[in-house]
């Protein structure tokens, strides 16, 4: 710990009082009395020791980061090209040593992993203090030993803007004369910046729910001050309501539809998959699905197992709601074959008739 820096940073506070003209009437210019917070946060060492605090669980563990790393299984997939026909790139299963008793796993995590698998959430962000910006995923690096790097998803174009979207009607994210948290100017940068550009986490929950999920999750840094007054949450408030609200409007943008079969039934886990972009989803339990895409013209392919493969063209618009892209599948010649054969004890089917014996043979 370094400790001629591990003092609290009553600059900040003196130079906020200031700026508000609380100075000297409400707010003395000296013997500036130390935050009530920094007692809590000294004892994790500096600020970026403690950066976590606030994400950690009751046994210390840090929840954001606490998610079993997809990310390598998939590119170890993709370095021996078992991607697409031996693994997929998406709905990645969890490894059974992560849910293992014995598994560093918090509880709350565990809880959080039976609420993504229970309802087929779309777009989600994580709220979180401490800079002001707006990460999208991949969090981790490619490379293991590289701090940080640019590493797109194969959704980069959505992400970019999904994040802008927000960090845009954000009352400061990019406005150019607001003072910078730290050391960088994410301003500069629209207020938005690839996760492992910034720095490389793995089994981050962003990754997680773009690997296992069809969620596009996002991490909304909303103010410099990671432990703000109780005083200043109004204000707060004001500065992230509207990004929030548009940020939310952003679920209804790409294309939406239902996957049924000939009889009208919905089928369930059939794969959606858009040409050009190697990251498919997956059709809920009634056979509905949604997936974000940016305007354009998309050519769509859903497949599911036991039937033929149907394509489409879905375009998404500028304004604001999906654009409808239901499909209906027929059976596969192979599937009906099958279900013969399983009427019959799985015996081959003779198709041509048994001879009748002549008279004296």
């Amino acid at each position: 710990m370094d400790i001629h820096h591990n003092f609290p940073d009553l600059n900040k506070i003196l130079w906020e009082a200031e700026s508000r003209k609380w100075v000297p009437r409400k707010f003395h210019n000296h013997h500036i009395p130390i935050p009530e917070w920094y007692q809590s946060k000294n004892a994790t060492g500096s600020e970026l020791s403690g950066w976590s605090l606030g994400r950690w669980s009751q046994d210390g563990m840090d929840i954001h980061h606490n998610f079993p790393d997809l990310n390598k299984i998939l590119w170890e997939a993709e370095s021996r090209k078992w991607v697409p026909r031996k693994f997929h790139n998406h709905h990645i299963p969890i490894p059974e040593w992560y849910q293992s008793k014995n598994a560093t796993v918090a509880m709350e995590t565990r809880a959080l992993l039976g609420w993504m698998d229970k309802i087929p959430f779309v777009l989600g962000g994580n709220l979180q203090g401490g800079e002001l910006v707006v990460t999208f995923p991949y969090d981790r690096t490619r490379q293991s030993g590289v701090l940080k790097g640019a590493t797109p998803t194969p959704d980069d174009p959505v992400f970019r803007w999904l994040a802008f979207s927000y960090a845009s009607t954000h009352r400061l994210m990019t406005a150019p004369t607001r003072r910078v948290c730290h050391t960088h100017d994410f301003a500069k940068e629209d207020g938005t910046i690839n996760g492992a550009s910034w720095h490389t986490a793995a089994g981050s929950m962003n990754d997680f729910s773009y690997l296992h999920t069809n969620c596009f999750e996002l991490s909304m840094y909303v103010g410099c001050d990671k432990f703000p007054h109780e005083s200043e949450l109004p204000e707060e408030w004001e500065n992230n309501r509207e990004s929030l609200l548009v940020f939310m409007e952003q679920v209804h943008r790409g294309i939406k539809g239902v996957v049924r079969d000939m009889q009208g039934k919905g089928i369930a886990n059939a794969i959606v998959s858009v040409e050009g972009i190697n990251h498919d989803i997956r059709t809920a339990a009634d056979g509905d699905y949604w997936r974000l895409l940016n305007p354009g013209e998309y050519s769509v392919t859903v497949r599911a197992e036991g039937y033929s493969l149907t394509r489409k063209v879905c375009e998404v618009g500028y304004d604001m709601g999906a654009t409808q892209c239901d499909f209906r599948l027929a059976r596969s010649n192979l599937s009906r074959i099958k279900e013969i054969m399983e009427k019959f004890n799985k015996q081959p089917i003779n198709m041509r008739r048994p001879q009748q014996r002549r008279p004296g043979t």
